[in-house]
């Protein structure tokens, strides 16, 4: 019996399409597109699914201009935090102080604007100062001495809690002047004609919608002169578009209240300025090597303790700013200010996608992350759900995020 060796095989599928895909049309793509990039899109599918269902079960309270503004208000300090918690994730490390230390440096900005009357910009700065040489001590800790990471911010949470307990004598101090009470509590001014909506808001919505664009194309482009995969052009524009809808979305809930918080602008600046540094600064990379192989990375000339000492003194300064925030958003500095703020910074990047074993993450995803608790409290709150359900239904959470990069990571290696 013989074999026709000249019978033609099926042709391939075009690049960048599957045989599912290419049957399936945009459905098809979408799979396919999920199933390659399902790190980078999960919690992002899984926080629009959590809002969505929120917003019905609570009947459309959840989506109303004065919650989405106070729940951005209210898990401002969280995500702050949670950037610099990735940051230290990735390197492969840890930081259980960061907690202690927003207590530490908020009672340290009372004693100084309240008992001893400093103007609020030099308390600001003061504490950010402060902020730093404490993450550098704990860094130069970890990085010089090679005492490990667990220990040395476990001893810091103590340490900063108790001199909190000192600072503060065991009392509430405030009320804070009115210039730092608005880094938590306040809203851009309102300028121009009256439009029903907040201006400033809306104009600069639009800009960071017109950036988000610009720069979706820049990086597609870039990634096509080198060569590498993108994703197709249906699935990328439904990507875009979905996208530009959340933005404006967002955008016209919060004009169409006060405006847009002075702290999310904050944390704006701080999510395209730490995203730059991981995506394109040296530094960035190197936090990625050192976290991902670190004899690997030692080998490629990487200065692994220098890098560590930053990661750690960055921690501290965004420590001392989110610890501004929250004094300024309760207008008073507390002995219990900050309890249970690490672990919330923690979870809020294994959620976003960081790995146990460092190498991982992105500071999108700590956002991603910090919003999906922020939403699951506010949520359960406007349900009147128990704290104790809500310890519950947070614990789950990270235990499925963990869980999925566990087996994510099965699968990419089998």
């Amino acid at each position: 019996m013989s074999t026709d060796v000249t019978a033609k095989s099926p042709a391939p599928a075009p690049p960048g399409r599957s045989g599912a895909a290419a049957d399936g049309g945009l459905l098809g793509l979408v799979l396919a597109g999920l199933r390659r990039n399902m790190r980078q899109y999960g919690m992002l599918i899984a926080l629009g699914l959590i809002v969505v269902l929120f917003a019905i079960w609570t009947d459309g309270d959840l989506l109303l201009p004065r919650n989405v503004s106070n729940l951005v208000l209210q898990n401002s300090y969280i995500l702050i935090l949670a950037i610099g918690m990735m940051l230290v994730i990735i390197a492969g490390h840890i930081d259980l102080s960061v907690g202690s230390l927003t207590a530490f440096t908020g009672a340290f900005a009372a004693v100084l604007t309240v008992q001893h009357g400093i103007s609020w910009p030099v308390a600001l700065v003061l504490c950010l100062l402060v902020g730093a040489a404490a993450g550098a001590v704990q860094g130069y800790l970890i990085a010089y001495l090679g005492i490990p990471s667990f220990i040395v911010t476990l001893a810091g949470m103590l340490l900063f809690r108790g001199l909190t307990e000192i600072l503060l004598k065991g009392q509430t101090l405030g009320p804070f002047p009115e210039g730092l009470q608005k880094l938590g509590n306040g809203f851009l001014p309102e300028v121009g004609p009256n439009t029903n909506y907040h201006n400033l808001t809306l104009l600069l919505g639009f800009v960071l919608i017109a950036a988000v664009v610009w720069q979706e194309f820049r990086d597609r482009r870039r990634q096509q002169e080198f060569s590498l995969d993108v994703l197709p052009t249906r699935l990328f524009l439904l990507k875009l578009t979905a996208l530009v809808a959340a933005i404006l979305v967002l955008t016209l809930l919060l004009a169409s209240y006060k405006g847009a918080p002075i702290v999310l602008i904050i944390l704006g600046a701080l999510v395209v300025g730490y995203g730059y540094v991981m995506r394109n600064a040296v530094f960035g990379r190197h936090i990625y090597a050192i976290g991902g192989n670190l004899p690997a990375a030692k080998l490629s000339g990487v200065k692994d303790k220098k890098v560590t000492f930053y990661v750690f003194l960055n921690m501290g300064v965004l420590a001392a700013l989110a610890g501004l925030v929250v004094a300024a958003r309760l207008n008073a500095a507390s002995p219990k200010a900050g309890v249970n703020f690490e672990l919330e910074a923690i979870a809020s990047s294994f959620i976003g996608g960081a790995s146990m074993s460092g190498g991982v993450g992105t500071v999108l995803g700590a956002i991603i992350g910090g919003l999906v608790l922020g939403v699951l409290n506010n949520g359960m709150n406007l349900l009147s759900v128990g704290t104790d359900w809500q310890q519950v239904i947070k614990g789950l959470a990270l235990l499925v995020a963990v869980g999925f990069d566990v087996w994510n990571k099965r699968k990419s290696g089998s």
